[in-house]
């Protein structure tokens, strides 16, 4: 009974939060510069409360700019964790701007959107993406290419990391930087290997039961941790960089379960 009036009182008051900031979103929208998504931001946060959902943030976000952030991804609930606290855009595969509810949020976010099933379509998306980058939005990539189970960490692939070389102008270089989430506690109580899975969403889990349990459970803990930023030239090896961000998010995310100090490690 609990977990039903949490769930109703949580959709109700982020929706009506939502339609009220809506007229400022597409004024922040209109008006451009660095602060365009900090409506949503704002929005976020508050969905979070809402929801129970406490993040942690360890190190800080880069000042480089043009600034692509390489993260791992489990949950849709990531999206909402890193969009609260600076304000970002993803790249997301494309059916998910035709889905109910979500994909209108992910458009609002201001969202790329990938077609994975056109590989050809991949520079035309890049040039996207760099655009973005150049103008100073800040992109997140979820470099695994799919959502895990969050106790592991995939490799992350480099594909899109080219978007932040055609966003480079002359000698400049750009700034990639590994992001690690880890979701560590549900109602006070620790996260194990066995029921991570009621945070995480990957496979073919469907999304409205998993969205409805999350929203009606509360209480959870997670963990953001901003890695060491790498510059990236034009003569930089992308599948290298990409390899380290995946490395450092890998060790993070390892301890991060295992209930240690990430700091002790690096």
């Amino acid at each position: 009974m609990i977990g039903k009036v949490r769930l109703s009182v949580t959709i109700l008051l982020a929706t009506l939060s939502l339609l009220v900031l809506l007229p400022f979103h597409f004024i922040a929208i209109a008006i451009g510069g660095p602060n365009a998504g900090a409506v949503t931001m704002r929005w976020h946060r508050f969905a979070l409360f809402l929801m129970g959902v406490k993040v942690t943030v360890r190190g800080t976000l880069a000042p480089g700019r043009p600034l692509l952030l390489l993260s791992n991804h489990m949950s849709w609930l990531d999206i909402p964790v890193l969009a609260s606290r600076v304000p970002l855009s993803f790249i997301a595969k494309k059916e998910v701007a035709s889905w109910p509810v979500i994909g209108w949020l992910a458009k609002l976010q201001r969202s790329v959107f990938v077609d994975r099933e056109r590989r050809h379509r991949t520079g035309h998306v890049a040039d996207q993406v760099a655009g973005r980058l150049a103008r100073g939005d800040i992109i997140v990539l979820f470099a695994e290419g799919t959502s895990s189970d969050g106790n592991t960490v995939l490799p992350f692939r480099s594909a899109l990391i080219g978007a932040a070389h055609r966003a480079l102008d002359g000698e400049k270089s750009a700034t990639v930087q590994p992001v690690a989430l880890a979701y560590t506690r549900m109602q006070g109580l620790p996260l194990g290997r066995q029921h991570r899975a009621k945070v995480a969403w990957f496979g073919d889990m469907d999304l409205a039961p998993h969205l409805k349990a999350v929203l009606s459970s509360g209480a959870i803990d997670v963990e953001v941790v901003f890695g060491p930023p790498h510059d990236l030239t034009s003569q930089s090896d992308r599948k290298a960089v990409a390899g380290q961000a995946g490395a450092f998010v890998k060790k993070t995310v390892a301890r991060l379960n295992a209930g240690h100090d990430p700091a002790a490690a690096q």
